[in-house]
């Protein structure tokens, strides 16, 4: 009785000890899988790292809403925004500057407030971007439309006398009466090449057509946009290329005032940066022709995600062409961009990438271009 007692007893504890080992099995499966979560940690702090990078931008004065250059790198800000979870205020935002002394002011704030990316919108940025990015060496900053020296500066830079080329081209071909026109904000290396594009493309369709070129000396005085482009229409210019910001707003409204006081009148505007084919729209009629898009906005999403990722192009100068769909022709006014014009504007693009056609980006370039036309 006490043998079968005594086995039972040894029984039990044979069995409880199983039960232990079992359990220590199992405790050493959850510290597996606590080391699974210490990988699902490191994930997560991964993605918290992510969320906690953030990216700002400085405007120049033509400010976030200009219709043109600012606004298309806030689009760009505001679609790595979304696809990463972040809003204005929540990881991305902008400062707006009035007037060239806000560009270090902002800079210096947006740094304060520890954003991780600063991008300065504008070659007029470039001074208030090299002076900042010293004094805080442990910030990125990415400067658009120049090119600044420096380990924490990514230069972001476009070919637009590629783009401006096929504008002209798309004047010429539209223009009926032989004369078109060319707005520019401030007259400085940057516009010209938009400038020197813009006539060599017209020129290489029809070297008799006249190129009328006015500067605003400004990219955010629409009323001497507007008061210009009525002097260059009242001319017989019927085509307006315009890389002039938020002046270029005041092209628009003269060509629609035309157009409201004139119906039968065909005035064109040829926009800059981004698509303005809305800015053109009267009624049932459009007068914007086309646009001469730079995809600034794929730029700055493009270095926000390499930021993001820890690989950052700091010290590099990162240039944008034809050849990479960064510069293109808006054909989103099917009715006005007739199948002749598309036709001519792609079979030169085609030259341009191909290396047949070498596009002046200055006026120097301009004269040998026009010499052997």
């Amino acid at each position: 009785m006490l043998k079968s007692r005594f086995l039972m007893v040894l029984v039990f504890l044979l069995t409880f000890g199983v039960f232990l080992a079992a359990c220590g099995s199992s405790d050493e499966g959850e510290d597996t899988t606590g080391d699974s979560g210490e990988g699902s940690s490191n994930e997560e702090a991964s993605g918290e790292e992510n969320s906690d990078f953030s990216v700002a931008m400085v405007t120049d004065v033509g400010g976030v809403d200009d219709k043109s250059f600012n606004q298309s790198a806030w689009e760009g800000l505001q679609a790595f925004g979304e696809e990463n979870g972040m809003s204005k205020g929540e990881g991305i935002d902008y400062a707006q500057s009035e007037s060239d002394a806000d560009y270090a002011t902002n800079l210096n704030r947006l740094v304060r407030q520890d954003y991780d990316l600063i991008y300065g919108i504008g070659y007029l940025l470039q001074p208030a971007i090299a002076e900042v990015a010293e004094q805080y060496p442990d910030t990125n900053f990415a400067l658009v439309d120049a090119v600044q020296e420096g380990d924490n500066i990514a230069s972001i830079v476009f070919k637009e006398h590629q783009g401006s080329f096929l504008a002209g081209v798309a004047a010429a071909k539209k223009t009926t009466t032989n004369k078109v026109g060319f707005i520019g904000g401030v007259d400085g290396s940057l516009i010209n090449k938009f400038e020197a594009g813009f006539v060599a493309g017209a020129k290489s369709v029809n070297a008799d057509i006249e190129v009328e070129v006015e500067y605003a000396e400004s990219f955010n005085d629409s009323q001497k946009g507007q008061a210009i482009a009525s002097n260059m229409y009242s001319k017989d210019v019927d085509v307006i290329y315009h890389a002039s910001g938020g002046t270029g707003n005041g092209v628009f409204a003269q060509a629609k005032d035309i157009k409201n006081s004139n119906p039968e009148e065909n005035v064109w505007v040829i926009g800059v940066d981004r698509d303005q084919h809305e800015e053109g729209q009267i009624g049932d009629t459009n007068v914007t022709l086309t646009s001469m898009v730079k995809r600034v906005d794929i730029a700055v999403q493009n270095v926000s995600e390499q930021a993001m990722n820890g690989e950052f192009p700091g010290g590099e100068v990162l240039e944008f062409g034809l050849a990479d769909d960064a510069i293109s022709i808006a054909d989103t006014n099917e009715e006005a961009m007739t199948d002749e014009i598309t036709t001519a504007v792609e079979e030169w693009k085609e030259k341009i990438i191909n290396g047949e056609v070498e596009v002046p980006s200055t006026r120097e370039e301009l004269e040998s271009f026009i010499d052997a036309l």
